[in-house]
């Protein structure tokens, strides 16, 4: 799944890391791949128990205390869930769908869970589940839309993302996934429109300007390609796909120096990387040689 965040907010309200879609950029074959954790298909609001995030004990405390309420068995299941515990996650969500049928946000958090592990149909069939109970639930739509592009169920997908913006349209990881979805069907200048709102609403965030990136040098961009990507490694230092498509970008534009720190760079975090370890050695790039990044 494009996005790991699962929420908590107030009942009957309504992404390994995530991925850019794979691209081929020319004949350099240059895959997208990076990680936008802090946003997800089961968005936060304002409604979010930010408290309880850090608080697995006073969770527990609650669902002692009151051990038939679903909100505070979803509740925990979402700390779980961001802890990587994911079959204590999966069992809270059981045990909140269990005590309440009809709430919609533990079958979107479920949901979440089943498409990070790959359980893509039992994911589908909670998002249509969260759907059916409360049909203008604009995370499960989100959700539900990255399914179907994992899916290749382009029409449906865009469909979902459309409704998912239509309904918040101040969700980022919305026109995010649906940029992923114009990207992966050569559709760049739409691509980059929804990328650009993307960044306009969670600027902090590396793998947006990665993407938009992307799409600029697919279109011949490698200029605007650059300056996305200077920022990117800015806000991302630690990201192999940004240091190795900023490389690329200084690559075509005739700035060897730059794009061999770059795929230095991207090497120096993960040394089998083969996108960066080909894109070094056609620019010249040798092992020990200290190298002009910025």
């Amino acid at each position: 799944m494009t996005g790991t965040t699962f929420v908590t907010p107030k009942r009957g309200a309504a992404c390994r890391s995530p991925a850019l879609a794979l691209m081929m950029l020319g004949s350099l074959g240059l895959a997208g791949c990076a990680s936008f954790s802090s946003l997800s298909s089961s968005e936060k609001d304002d409604t979010v128990y930010t408290s309880a995030q850090s608080n697995l004990a006073s969770l527990t405390e609650v669902i002692e205390k009151h051990p038939n309420d679903p909100q505070a068995y979803n509740m925990r299941g979402a700390v779980l869930a961001e802890a990587g515990k994911s079959e204590q996650a999966l069992a809270d969500f059981n045990k909140a769908i269990g005590l309440d049928a009809n709430y919609a946000q533990a079958y979107a958090n479920r949901a979440l869970l089943y498409g990070q592990s790959g359980k893509l149909d039992l994911a589908l069939a909670d998002y249509n589940k969260a759907l059916a109970i409360d049909d203008n639930y604009a995370p499960a739509y989100l959700g539900r839309g990255i399914i179907y592009r994992q899916q290749g169920r382009g029409a449906q997908a865009l469909a979902d993302f459309n409704k998912a913006i239509a309904i918040k349209p101040d969700n980022a990881q919305a026109y995010y996934n649906r940029g992923l979805l114009y990207q992966a069907q050569h559709q760049h200048q739409f691509a980059i429109d929804d990328f650009s709102t993307a960044i306009g609403l969670a600027s902090q965030k590396a793998p947006l300007r990665v993407a938009r990136a992307l799409s600029y040098l697919a279109i011949g961009d490698a200029k605007s390609a650059a300056s996305d990507l200077d920022e990117a490694v800015q806000l991302d230092p630690t990201s192999v796909q940004a240091w190795t498509s900023r490389g690329l970008a200084y690559e075509r534009l005739g700035q060897k120096e730059k794009a061999a720190g770059s795929y230095a760079k991207a090497l120096n975090i993960n040394d089998k990387y083969d996108l960066a370890r080909a894109g070094f050695a056609r620019v010249g790039g040798k092992i020990g040689q200290p190298y002009q990044t910025f």
